[in-house]
């Protein structure tokens, strides 16, 4: 089952979810398993020429074969907050004196304002997600790391650009899938995140 799928049975977000918890960028999950997640940016391979494109196609059977371990390809499509987007703009319009600015950005506001009414903004998320199971932590951080490297270089190859997600980003991925209602009026802090590890590490040290 995918790390993001929602299960049909009714249970809570916790029990779907089944992730102990988040250290050192890596999910940790029941049983000793783990998990990196990298987000890739996508490659237009529709407005490549024949040329490039078979030459794309060569370069991932490539990247298959020297994978060093199995992995997952998660497609995140999400609904923009332009509210917030808005709001940032009407900050910027406060702030401004000249009258020529102004104008421009009151004219830019109505037509967001105008463009989103009928229409929903999205974005796309690509995402990578590598397992491990051990039962050291810093064996699975040590192997993930080298894994996660080999994968990163191989997609640099295909032309996308990689990062690994951080603590936070993990959680917030999560947060903004199985409560996104909830992630909108209340995002998760650097905070939230430090208190949830250390909440994690002091259950496995007792």
């Amino acid at each position: 089952m995918s790390i993001l799928q929602k299960s049909n049975k009714k249970t809570s977000a916790r029990q779907q979810i089944n992730i102990k918890g988040v250290r050192g960028n890596m999910l940790l999950l029941p049983h000793d398993q783990y998990r990196v997640v990298i987000e890739v940016s996508p490659v237009n391979f529709e407005l490549k020429s024949e040329e490039e494109q078979d030459a794309l196609i060569d370069t991932y059977e490539s990247f298959l074969d020297s994978l060093p371990c199995p992995l997952e390809i998660v497609v995140r499509i999400r609904e923009l907050d332009m509210d917030k987007y808005l709001t940032d703009i009407q900050g910027l319009l406060d702030g401004e004196e000249e009258e020529i600015y102004r104008n421009q950005i009151e004219n830019y506001t109505e037509f967001v304002q105008g463009l989103v009414a009928d229409n929903k903004i999205l974005s796309r998320h690509f995402y990578v997600v590598l397992p491990y199971a051990a039962k050291e932590f810093e064996t699975a951080k040590e192997q993930l790391s080298l894994n996660a490297d080999m994968v990163s270089k191989g997609l640099t190859r295909l032309g996308m650009r990689t990062r690994q997600l951080t603590n936070i980003e993990l959680l917030d991925l999560f947060h903004t899938f199985y409560n996104p209602a909830q992630a909108k009026r209340q995002p998760i802090s650097d905070q939230v995140a430090e208190l949830l590890n250390n909440s994690y590490i002091r259950k496995e040290q007792a």
